[in-house]
This record gives C-alpha cells, sequence and structure tokens, in this order.
C-alpha cells in the first residue's frame, strides 16, 4: 500500500480545494486572468447557464497557442465542447445518431479481448504496470478502431494526442495537431469513397432535419474523441485501482460481489475526478459566490472540488463504495455532459472486471514515486506497478 506521505503528495490538490471552499469559493487568479470557483451549487451553475456562461472560446476572441507565435489547432473547437446552444443541440443530434450506444455496446467483447491480452503478459512476466500495459493503451486502441484508423498508425494517434495535451493551448510542439487533423482528413476522404462500418462512416452518414455535419466540425470531433477520450479512461482505470489499493478489502469484495462494480467507479468518478477543471467564459456581467465577473473574463468550475464538496456529499473525503445517491460532475452536467461517458464507464468497468478474475488475491501498489499528471486539470498518474497474490 501506498504510504501516507505518497497519498498526501498525490491529494495535495484536495487540500487546496477544501481550504478554497472555505475561504475564497470564487477566486481571482491573476496568472490566467480567470476565476476560479470550488463549490458545487457554483460550479453547478456556471456549468448549467450556457446564456451567461459560455464554451465557445474562438467567440470570446480567445485562440490556441497565443503568444507562441503560431496558432495550433483546438482539439475541441467546432465540437459541441466548444458550442453553445442552438447550434450545440444539432450537433449532438447529429453526432449522437451516428455515435450509438448500440455501437459501444458491440465494442465491449474487444474492449476484454484487449484487457486480456494485457493480463497475459502480465502473468507470464509476473510483472504489471496498471498504466502502461493496459489503462494507456487500452483506449487508444478502442477509439482509434471505432474511428476506423489501421492499427499500425496507433502509435502515431498516441504521440499526438500526448503533444496537443501536453502544451493544451500553448503546446511545445504545435505541429502535433496539424499533423493528427492533416492524417484525419485523409481519412475522412478514403470513407467517404469507400463507407465502413467506423464511426467516422457513420458520422459522414449522419442527418438530422437536412443537417449533415461539415468537414471541419467531424475533422474536429474526431480529433477531440482521441485526444479527450483516452486521457479520461487511462486516469479512471489508474484512480480505480488507487482506490483500491487504498481500501484492500474492496478487490475480494468485489470478486464476491460484481455487480457492485459499477458503483464503485461513480465513487472514483467522485473522489478522484479524472478531469478536475474545464473552462468557461462569462457572456455578461454575473455575480458568483459574492464576486463580481465581468463580461469576457474566463470562469474556471473546478470539477474535482465540487465532487468533494461537504455541502453536497456527507463525509466526502471518505471513499464511500457504496455512496447513493451520487451526484457527482466528474462528467459535467447539463446540456454539455459527457457524450462518451458511457464508452468510459465501459472500458473501465470491462479492465476491472478482467483484472478482479485474474489478479488473485490481495493487491498492493508499491511504495514507488507514481509521477503524478503534471496537467492541473487532469487527475491521474504516469505509472502505477501493481502486486497480486493468491
Amino acid at each position: 500500500m501506498k504510504s501516507a506521505a505518497t497519498m498526501q503528495e498525490l491529494l495535495s490538490p484536495y487540500e487546496t480545494y477544501r481550504s478554497m471552499r472555505s475561504d475564497q469559493p470564487v477566486f481571482r487568479d491573476e496568472q490566467f486572468h480567470a476565476w476560479h470557483v470550488y463549490r458545487y451549487p457554483d460550479v453547478e451553475r456556471v456549468l448549467t447557464e450556457h446564456e451567461t456562461f459560455r464554451s465557445n472560446l474562438a467567440e470570446r476572441g480567445y485562440e490556441c497557442g497565443r503568444g507562441s507565435g503560431r496558432r495550433t489547432p483546438d482539439p475541441g473547437q467546432d465540437t459541441m465542447l466548444r458550442a453553445d446552444p442552438p447550434r450545440h443541440r444539432q450537433l449532438r443530434g447529429l453526432v449522437t445518431s451516428g455515435f450509438t450506444a448500440q455501437m459501444v455496446a458491440r465494442m465491449a467483447p474487444r474492449i476484454r479481448a484487449v484487457a486480456d491480452t494485457a493480463l497475459d503478459r502480465a502473468l507470464h512476466r509476473g510483472t504489471f504496470d496498471v498504466v502502461a500495459d493496459l489503462a494507456y493503451p487500452l483506449p487508444v486502441i478502442v477509439i482509434s478502431e471505432l474511428l476506423g484508423v489501421p492499427a499500425e498508425r496507433r502509435g502515431d494517434f498516441k504521440r499526438w494526442s500526448d503533444a496537443v495535451l501536453a502544451g493544451g493551448c500553448a503546446a511545445p510542439d504545435p505541429r502535433a495537431g496539424g499533423d493528427m487533423h492533416g492524417f484525419l482528413t485523409d481519412l475522412m476522404d478514403e470513407r467517404r469513397r469507400e463507407p465502413g462500418t467506423d464511426l467516422i462512416s457513420a458520422l459522414l452518414a449522419a442527418e438530422v432535419d437536412g443537417d449533415r455535419l461539415g468537414p471541419t466540425e467531424l475533422l474536429s470531433f474526431c480529433g477531440m474523441m482521441l485526444v479527450a477520450g483516452h486521457e479520461t479512461t487511462t486516469n479512471l482505470i489508474g484512480n480505480a485501482v488507487l482506490c483500491l489499493d487504498a481500501h484492500p478489502h474492496l478487490p475480494e469484495r468485489l470478486r464476491d460481489d460484481p455487480a457492485l462494480l459499477p458503483a464503485v467507479i461513480e465513487e472514483v468518478l467522485r473522489y478522484l475526478s479524472p478531469v478536475q477543471i474545464v473552462v468557461r467564459y462569462a457572456a455578461t456581467d454575473s455575480t458568483i459566490g459574492g464576486q463580481r465577473v465581468r463580461a469576457g473574463e474566463l470562469v474556471f468550475p473546478v470539477i474535482g472540488s465540487a465532487n468533494r464538496d461537504e455541502a453536497a456529499f456527507e463525509r466526502p473525503d471518505r471513499f464511500d463504495a457504496d455512496r447513493s445517491p451520487n451526484r457527482h460532475l466528474a462528467f459535467g452536467y447539463g446540456i454539455h455532459s459527457c457524450l462518451g461517458a458511457s464508452l468510459a464507464r465501459l472500458q473501465s468497468r470491462t479492465a476491472l472486471a478482467a483484472m478482479l478474475e485474474r489478479l488473485p488475491g490481495r493487491w498492493e501498489v508499491p511504495d514507488v514515486a507514481l509521477d503524478p499528471l503534471a496537467l492541473r486539470f487532469l487527475f491521474g498518474v504516469r505509472r502505477l506497478p501493481l502486486r497480486w497474490n493468491a
């Protein structure tokens, strides 16, 4: 099990959140010229009042790469992530008509096969790193196969995604986003000529009331799905193992009662939210928590803090596998709730079920450095060795 000092280091953002909820629940960050919002009701309000707090950052004049000398593609631009009503409703309707629940459900056997292959290798070696061996490659394989990306290009996809995420809107390698978009453009051209059963083909054919996804919108959605979709799932699986390591009775309980696994995953989403912060901007002057927010200012609703708010959750700093209800905001809220949430849950549930079946006995994460993510808007670790014994 991780030492108390190591866990304290990993959980240090939550100590800050607790202090901010108490002392400065709406805080002006002069470095980013933005407002950080920490309490559950205020975060929920920012996520739902789309007329006041807008998602389309380009509408505000905000550009990726600003200050770096060149503009880099924003993987969220021209998608639902950066759209506001009425265009958001149109885009969501088009995407959901192609990215269906049936398509996600059909991936379940393939997800289990990928997990089993990773565990076969681990059992053969006798060593296993949850992130490197399973949580990291699984969503890249799944999303690439959904999009119809050839297996030999998965490495490129992962490299591009990492580069875009590493610097966000100041990416150290501004070519990464452009290379990814160039590849996806060629792939979409191929699917127009020869449609397949993949998601790109389905989205190209999607039509609602005579409306279709434009080339830029489709391109941006596919890029966003890769970048945002794989990182969230990687962190969710890794964070779940961290929680199970801190509660060593839980693996055996889950083996005895597999029906408890979905509730455990929901508690992981609340307790160690993979996405900690999202971005909005104020379309009009407003007041949040007694602070005056001016039109045009950025607003950062801190989901990780809202999900530990004492006013919203009983004993919020306790991991409770039986917590019900669990109204966490890990996948957003309202019209911008994450469209890929069902896929992330399916991958996490399937991966953990396979691990519980095939890695017997007690699990233990050794007391080594886990390399926490340096990105303040995400929570996870880059390495997670796991020991098991019968």
